[in-house]
């Protein structure tokens, strides 16, 4: 079974972006993420409504990379303290050698290749770094922006459920994309 230690925090760099630890600081970007319905329209949990539950979600984010339970990175331009989206493994099965992946970016800057090259570069460290033998995606079905990130990454779609989540009041479908230890 694998055994996870995010301690010292691992910095990740690709060519145009540097993914290191979300903080306080943050709160601001964190704030527009989690409070956009447009950025959180795919993401089933609720939209933050105040500075108080973006600093609660950074404590939340933290206290697990603290746990060794997950870790995610916030996603900057090199150069720029801006935290432009949130990446990371999430539901992380040290027992399967498992992770998911999940991911979000304020949408002033979609279209540009950022989650992408972020998620290459993830997949990359979690094989590598976290000997993971596969990473998972699971995303809603209308998703397709996310899908295209999937496919271009090399993802395979595994499963379609339907009706699987009950969330706000509704029945939604999710779909499952893998994909296995080069």
């Amino acid at each position: 079974m694998l055994e996870f230690n995010f301690t010292p925090f691992p910095v990740v760099e690709t060519e145009r972006l540097l993914l290191d630890r979300v903080t306080d600081s943050d709160v601001k970007e964190v704030f527009q993420l989690r409070s956009n319905p447009e950025t959180m329209k795919y993401i089933p949990r609720p939209l933050v409504t105040n500075h108080e539950g973006a600093l609660e979600h950074i404590k939340m984010i933290n206290d697990k990379i603290e746990e060794n339970i997950c870790i995610n990175w916030g996603i900057r331009l090199k150069g720029s303290p801006k935290l432009l989206g949130i990446i990371g493994f999430y539901r992380m099965q040290p027992e399967n050698y498992r992770s998911e992946i999940g991911y979000m970016l304020n949408p002033d800057f979609h279209g540009k290749g950022i989650i992408t090259e972020a998620v290459k570069k993830l997949i990359k460290f979690g094989f590598e770094e976290l000997k993971l033998h596969s990473i998972e995606a699971v995303i809603d079905p209308e998703n397709t922006a996310s899908e295209k990130v999937l496919q271009k990454c090399g993802f395979v779609k595994e499963a379609h459920f339907k009706e699987s989540d009950f969330w706000d009041g509704k029945f939604l479908d999710k779909v499952i994309y893998s994909l296995l230890e080069p």
